[in-house]
């Protein structure tokens, strides 16, 4: 039987406002109190949600934030905008991160100093993020590029950029703030009146956090459940021996007790119904995947490159190809840790994978 294509696969959801975005520096109303932005990326994935929800704290009236974009002044003038069109003459009363990737964290030192106030973010992405700011983490430099020729990437031009891009999250995240409130899986934030329940989630990001308003049937996903794409899960050289598909697939089950009818609200892409069928799609992805690296290591050992062709049938820019080796090292973990695969390292130090009947 021929798989569905991802156009037929996207059919399957519901996009309640079609193709409208929202203009630069202005936002569409998605629910009440709840406005979607939409700020451009300088990357082949070209833009990010993000999202103003109304809010009291401490008496005072005026805007969450959740996720701020990079720092670059592109993004901020799209914030003056949104400061100018959207606010209603109220402040920003705090600044909500889903995760310490740079997308969504680069603007949070920005935004509090501009605002005078908090960044709300889990503990464990919060001191990611301090690090990353101020050193190389799993996103460039040599540690990184010693990771990838490990697992096979052998192009010298390819590896020397890699090893040169060791200010690559400080780049985008040059500063964040001095302190924090931290977000823990299960509590209940209370935003506008409406509680909004943080779900945690791995595998994408150290400690992911999505939040459901259930009075809404409102979820912000984050980059844990996205329509048109699947979600990058990949193995850095900061943690070179970790299982990240294992943790995301188990963590994609903390949604599916939430309502069939659930408006997501995802980091890129549209809002969508159809939560149920789009996590269906996302575990099957994976497991087809992983069939076809089982069957690769079942003709040969394999290295990650030897992958990645198999995974990842287009061509690729730098940028793509970082990412694309830490999943397919990912898949290959997966096999390696549930005992499908061996892996061993040949004489040239790189590591091979192969099917345990082999």
């Amino acid at each position: 039987m021929t798989p569905p294509t991802k156009e037929q696969l996207e059919a399957r959801l519901h996009y309640p406002l079609g193709a409208e975005l929202p203009p630069p520096g202005r936002a569409l109303v998605l629910a009440p109190g709840v406005k979607w932005l939409r700020m451009s990326l300088p990357f082949a994935l070209d833009h990010i949600n993000l999202w103003l929800l109304r809010d009291t704290l401490d008496g005072r009236d005026g805007w969450s934030v959740v996720d701020c974009c990079i720092a670059r002044d592109e993004s901020r003038a799209q914030w003056e905008a949104v400061f100018e069109n959207e606010l209603e003459g109220l402040p920003i009363l705090r600044v909500i991160v889903t995760h310490m990737h740079p997308d969504h964290v680069g603007l949070a030192y920005w935004l509090c100093e501009r605002w005078s106030c908090l960044l709300w973010i889990s503990a464990t992405d919060y001191y990611a993020a301090r690090v990353g700011s101020v050193s190389s983490t799993g996103f460039g430099g040599a540690g990184a590029a010693a990771f990838f020729a490990a697992h096979g990437l052998s192009d010298p031009q390819s590896l020397e950029k890699i090893r040169a891009r060791s200010s690559y999250y400080p780049n985008m995240v040059p500063q964040v703030p001095g302190r924090f409130c931290r977000l823990q899986d299960g509590q209940t934030l209370r935003i506008g009146g409406r509680g909004w329940r943080c779900i945690s989630g791995y595998g994408h990001a150290p400690e992911h956090m999505a939040l459901h308003c259930g009075e809404l049937d409102v979820l912000i996903s984050g980059d844990m459940v996205l329509p048109r794409i699947s979600t990058n899960v990949s193995v850095y050289d900061v943690e070179p021996e970790s299982d990240p598909l294992r943790l995301f697939l188990e963590s994609l089950e903390k949604y599916l007790p939430l309502p069939a009818q659930t408006l997501v609200l995802p980091s890129h892409g549209k809002p969508f119904t159809g939560l149920h069928e789009r996590i269906g799609q996302l575990k099957q992805h994976h497991a087809d995947r992983l069939a076809e690296v089982l069957q690769a290591c079942q003709e040969r050992a394999c290295s990650g490159a030897d992958i990645l062709p198999l995974m990842f049938k287009r061509e690729l820019d730098l940028h793509q190809t970082t990412f694309a080796m830490g999943e397919t090292v990912a898949h290959l973990h997966r096999l390696w840790f549930a005992g499908q695969l061996r892996r061993e390292r040949d004489a040239q130090g790189v590591w091979r994978f192969r099917s345990c009947s082999l």
